[in-house]
């Protein structure tokens, strides 16, 4: 079948890898450049420890603390604008105890799934992408982030995810070479990273030597449909097709709008920036808890990351977010030297971020070839080939890997 991807992030080309493994023909489409896309400069990391929901008890009141700050880790644009009180209404209604625990087996089950896939492009040489499997360590500086993390890390344990308890030396004792001026973090063994712009770049370097077409700046504009099937994709022409994944990450509302379908979905952006050739670098990568930020370790670079500012498909860069994130640098790694990037130098990107924190997988009930892959809000990257290989079972038949009736794209209708 000849099978058209709207998207050309981690999530597109992740399906697109897979759809060609099971034979068929695969063109992408994509609006801009995919060298510029958001999956390039995220924090690289592979987290089966992300098992809690973004919708969770509490998280509306710290957001609305958080907001009150102008270099904070989250923010909501305030607009007009009924999709996002929709968003908003949905996100509260799902915050509580009883979606937590639905949706941990769930996050687990699909995290485990996708390292074990990376695992497995790691070591088959169709790829190469500097995979590291070192841990993550979430670090924390106060009594209150201790408690909240040492209840986190039993959630994780008693689901089968290791999470270790470690003080401040301890800690220490695993970085031999950057000092850590923390009070305590939990490290969990089992994540990993990689190096997301190389793997972009690798990946589509073999789709194309595979014979996949890539259009790039090509916007969809249309599609041609007979009864309940998408015929055709309208980008600078009409391309037939027999399915249709779209796979746009935060612009993918705009595509379902287009076929008809209502998909809440808010695009959260985040910022990075890259250290090169650190000295005394990080080597496992960390979470900053109250300063929600990240340091990746990548070769001899050192790259940090963060925010969540709800702000539609905007993509200016917001530097007070920024100072918000280099500030929060030297509180726990003291001796890393760090100053304020410009604004050049500061990468953006939007993450999918759907009001119950799952993604969307599946096909629509409107359209019976069209298959939704977004939703997956800051763990794009790690869930990535976990969604590819189930949207290439979603065109092959029932999903074999696990269970993906929680993910249907039309759950909220």
């Amino acid at each position: 079948m000849h099978i058209g991807i709207i998207g050309g992030g981690i999530i597109g080309l992740c399906s697109a890898y897979y759809l060609h493994k099971a034979g068929h023909r695969i063109t992408v489409f994509d609006q801009g450049i995919i060298a510029d896309g958001c999956s390039l400069g995220n924090a690289g990391m592979i987290v089966p420890s992300h098992i809690i929901p973004l919708a969770q008890p509490g998280m509306m009141a710290k957001g609305m603390r958080w907001m009150l700050k102008s270099t904070s880790p989250f923010y909501v644009k305030p607009r007009l604008n009924a999709d996002l009180m929709r968003w908003g209404w949905l996100f509260y209604r799902h915050s509580t105890p009883e979606h937590v625990e639905r949706s941990i087996p769930l996050l687990r089950d699909l995290s485990l799934l996708s390292k074990t896939l990376y695992q497995d492009l790691a070591a088959n040489g169709d790829l190469d992408f500097e995979w590291q499997e070192r841990g993550l360590f979430m670090l924390y500086k106060t009594a209150s982030a201790e408690r909240e993390m040492a209840e986190e890390a039993d959630v994780a344990n008693h689901a089968g995810i290791e999470a270790r308890l470690l003080n401040g030396q301890q800690v220490q004792d695993f970085e031999p070479h950057a000092r850590v001026n923390v009070r305590g973090g939990v490290y969990y063994p089992g994540d990993a990273h990689l190096n997301p712009g190389q793997l972009i770049h690798s990946l589509v370097t073999y789709l194309s030597k595979e014979g996949v077409t890539f259009l790039e700046k090509h916007p969809v504009t249309g599609f041609g449909t007979t009864d309940s099937r998408i015929t055709a994709i309208h980008a600078r022409g009409s391309h037939e097709v027999d399915e249709v994944v779209v796979a746009c990450g935060a612009w993918s509302p705009e595509m379902a709008g287009q076929l008809g379908l209502k998909l809440p979905l808010q695009g959260g952006k985040g910022y990075s920036f890259l250290l090169h050739n650190v000295t005394n670098n990080v080597r496992i990568p960390a979470i900053m808890l109250e300063a929600r930020a990240t340091a990746t370790p990548m070769g001899s670079d050192l790259r940090f990351a963060g925010t969540l500012e709800v702000a539609g498909t905007d993509m200016q860069v917001n530097m007070n977010r920024v100072r918000g994130i280099v500030e929060a640098i030297n509180q726990y790694y003291p001796e890393v030297p760090v100053a304020m990037p410009t604004v050049e130098r500061v990468w953006r990107g939007l993450r999918p971020c759907s009001p119950d924190g799952l993604p969307y997988i599946g096909r629509t009930q409107k359209y019976e070839n069209v298959i939704l892959a977004t939703g997956h809000g800051m763990m794009g990257l790690s869930l990535g080939p976990a969604t590819g290989k189930l949207v290439s079972e979603v065109v092959d038949g029932p999903s074999k890997s696990m269970d993906i009736a929680a993910f249907r794209p039309e759950r909220f209708a």
